[in-house]
């Protein structure tokens, strides 16, 4: 579906690595999939000094790297509608000059009021200064009424502690309305995390036994092989449990554990998730098996790491949703940098059966799994039991399984950043965290730290 209306994307920060890697990819292929009106526009915003040409050849730079995929043509129009302004974050009178860039282009280009998007790919940092800038300089305000909305996305972290995340929110819904914020967590907009819902909610084979009565335990993992990869500087100020337990972790757990909205609606299903990790808590009695955090062999000798550095890299938390649906299940949220192996799943862990149709003496231990697998290889599995072939009564588990890959034959699975910026431009902030969802997660994890900051940092490589 092709918005009516065009769109002018605005990328604070432009030429980060953010926007490089992903932004500007995840445009050419919404621009190749004709998912873009002809006249939209990207206007780049950074400190750099390039003139137009020099932007235009960076954007065709990227391009380049995506290989084959896309014809010189089609990269040709696609990099003429890139524009470049340059200022500073802080620099009043460069927002000033953004406005004469976006109107001289509505009234030269475009030929009409386009929809302003305004993407803040820059560290947390800045985001105050650019959010008073934005509104003190109008560019908040609408051109055209009905016709040109204006929205503004955010990167996660959502501030750095609870004080910090609703400073930031204080200051949002001042400048903003609600339904011109969206607040980016790209793990939501990953294939596998939108299939939960339509998973739970639409077969009934599940959602009966989606329960404290059937299910024992849910794991949520989220493992990468590298490190820091030149992100010290910033990683060493927020560790794993801000970097990817509040956002990333949490979402994922209230897909799984949030009540059915009924309607495929933004406000019914984001008020189900909050409620969701309103009801998270850390299961008691609170161990040091059941509340770990560790730092990988090397990392206090990363580039821009601090050599006494009590930064955790992993971490392991039991914890519990302490509602009628979910009370006395285990709820096991892991995640680590320098890990064996890179990989991202739910599994859900069904309770044993209470007789075994097995030989006599077999040990009974048969238990269902359900897996869904976010990266890599996206999918769904159910892990069951079945009569072996052949003369015995032995059962063994057997594997039933969807890939996306093999659904998809020759067709890409899109883009996480394809789908966050197709559905801001729609309006759907299906896959955007709510106020109340960054304030009820930021809480969990202000408990998760109070707790452990005395326990030991442990050092790990590769498992811990």
């Amino acid at each position: 579906m092709k918005t009516e209306t065009p769109t002018t994307f605005v990328i604070f920060g432009v030429t980060g690595e953010l926007s490089r890697r992903r932004l500007i990819p995840a445009l050419l292929d919404l621009f190749a999939k004709g998912l873009l009106q002809p006249q939209f526009r990207v206007v780049g915003f950074s400190r750099g000094a390039y003139s137009s040409e020099e932007f235009r050849k960076f954007v065709g730079e990227i391009a380049a790297a995506e290989g084959n995929r896309y014809s010189a043509d089609l990269v040709e129009k696609f990099v003429g509608c890139t524009h470049y302004c340059q200022g500073a974050f802080e620099e009043k009178d460069a927002y000033m000059r953004l406005s004469d860039t976006l109107n001289s282009l509505d009234e030269t280009e475009i030929k009409q009021c386009s929809n302003k998007l305004f993407y803040l790919a820059v560290p947390p940092a800045y985001y105050m200064n650019i959010f008073d800038n934005l509104a003190n300089s109008g560019l908040t305000i609408p051109c055209g009424g009905r016709e040109g909305w204006t929205r503004v996305l955010v990167e996660k972290p959502f501030g750095k502690d609870l004080e910090t995340a609703q400073e930031l929110e204080k200051r949002l819904s001042k400048l903003f309305q609600e339904e011109q914020i969206f607040r980016i967590d790209h793990y939501l907009a990953k294939e596998t995390v939108q299939n939960i819902l339509a998973f739970r909610f639409s077969n009934i084979l599940f959602e009966p036994l989606w329960s404290n009565i059937f299910i024992e335990r849910v794991e949520i993992n989220l493992f990468e092989k590298f490190g820091v990869e030149g992100r010290g500087a910033f990683y060493d100020g927020i560790g794993a449990l801000r970097d990817v337990g509040q956002n990333h972790v949490l979402q994922m757990l209230a897909l799984v554990a949030m009540e059915d909205p009924k309607e495929l609606d933004a406000v019914l299903i984001r008020r189900e998730r909050a409620k969701a990790l309103a009801a998270l808590k850390l299961k008691e009695p609170v161990s040091a098996d059941s509340l770990r955090r560790g730092q990988y062999a090397g990392y206090r000798n990363e580039e821009h790491v601090a050599p006494n550095s009590e930064t955790e890299t992993y971490f392991h938390i039991e914890a519990e949703v302490d509602n009628e649906r979910w009370r006395g299940v285990s709820w096991v949220l892991e995640a680590g940098k320098r890990m064996a192996e890179s990989k991202a799943e739910i599994r859900v862990y069904f309770k044993k059966t209470e007789t075994c149709l097995c030989p006599p003496g077999v040990e009974h231990h048969h238990q269902n799994v359900l897996t869904f697998r976010v990266q890599p290889d996206e999918g769904i599995s159910v892990t069951f039991w079945a009569k072996k072939p052949g003369f015995t009564t032995e059962l063994e588990p057997q594997v039933l399984s969807f890939n996306y890959k093999d659904s998809l034959l020759d067709q890409r699975m899109p883009d996480a950043y394809e789908r966050v910026l197709y559905d801001c431009i729609r309006g759907d902030q299906i896959l955007f965290t709510s106020t109340k969802e960054v304030e009820v997660a930021w809480k969990f994890i202000m408990t998760v730290m109070k707790r452990w900051k005395d326990a030991p940092l442990m050092e790990y490589d590769g498992t811990i």
